[in-house]
């Protein structure tokens, strides 16, 4: 086979784990920091979508959409954690759980009746439309961009939890937030922002994926499912993992695309398995108490 299609394959399997990436750090984020399994994620990857595009008809611009949709899901985020999510953190795991389940169906049929059933194209915005000389083959711009945009997320990402006094008292609240309490922190507040700040990158991802997918109230079905492999391989709320998941379902869909396509769509659940297999926890995740 020639080498150079298989570069390219390669790099197209970079792009999608680029997408993988931005659909799975919300769920992640919101997990390591907070422990919710959070099942509205899907749902609100697509209203990021539906957002991004109103926006974008709205003000005839695609930076703008990029701009104000994520800041103004992330305040809807907000809003859910401190209505809903909040009271049930001192109840059984699986009340949050059921609540965000439930929560996505109800932001499903709401766009429905808003903005319909059937799918909407989203265009490319003008300026990233085409595509560039790799050198090994021609590739859209539009991906391109999109690696672009998510590598400076997560550079900004870990600056922010890395580097900042924010970012210490986020981390050090996930580890034990009663301490933090004594020590005169509002630990509420960080978690309303962390919340918001997942929901805002997850819709981020949702208007990113709209020009290569079609923006229909069912997206997000499909994009739940992916967020949680690349997330369940990882390791539940690793950052890390979430990027090193993402890169490699994204290379091994791309691949066996190529090799044997029939096989593309069930390949990542069959790595999942497979490194569940040898490590439960996922590649960067922590063992569970007592294992």
């Amino acid at each position: 086979m020639d080498a150079g299609l298989v570069a390219m394959q390669l790099f197209s399997g970079v792009a999608l784990g680029a997408v993988l990436i931005m659909s799975a750090l919300g769920l992640s984020i919101i997990f390591g920091m907070l422990g919710v399994v959070n099942f509205a994620h899907g749902a609100l990857f697509m209203v990021g979508a539906y957002a991004g595009l109103w926006l974008a008809i709205q003000a005839g611009s695609f930076w703008w959409a990029l701009l104000v949709a994520p800041i103004a899901i992330g305040i809807l985020g907000m809003a859910i954690e401190r209505f809903l999510i909040r009271p049930l953190y001192k109840r059984p795991a699986d009340d949050p759980l059921l609540l965000t389940f439930g929560l996505g169906y109800v932001l499903v049929e709401v766009v429905r009746i808003v903005f319909g059933s059937d799918g909407i194209p989203f265009s490319t915005p003008r300026a990233l439309a085409g595509v560039v000389d790799l050198g090994i083959g021609f590739f859209p711009i539009y991906r391109l961009f999109v690696i672009g945009v998510v590598a400076l997320v997560l550079l900004l990402l870990w600056l922010g939890l890395e580097r900042t006094r924010f970012g210490l008292i986020v981390r050090a609240g996930a580890r034990d937030p009663l301490i933090m309490r004594v020590l005169g922190v509002d630990i509420g507040r960080v978690w309303l922002l962390v919340f918001g700040l997942g929901v805002g990158l997850t819709a981020l991802g949702g208007v990113l994926a709209a020009p290569m997918r079609s923006v229909n109230p069912e997206m997000g079905s499909l994009v739940l499912a992916e967020a949680f492999v690349v997330t369940v391989i990882g390791g539940m709320g690793s950052l890390l993992g979430a990027v090193v998941a993402g890169l490699l379902v994204g290379v091994a869909v791309s691949m066996t695309a190529l090799w044997a396509p029939e096989m593309a769509t069930i390949v990542m659940f069959a790595l999942m398995a497979a490194v569940l297999l040898v490590r439960p926890q996922g590649l960067f995740g922590r063992p569970a108490a007592g294992a």
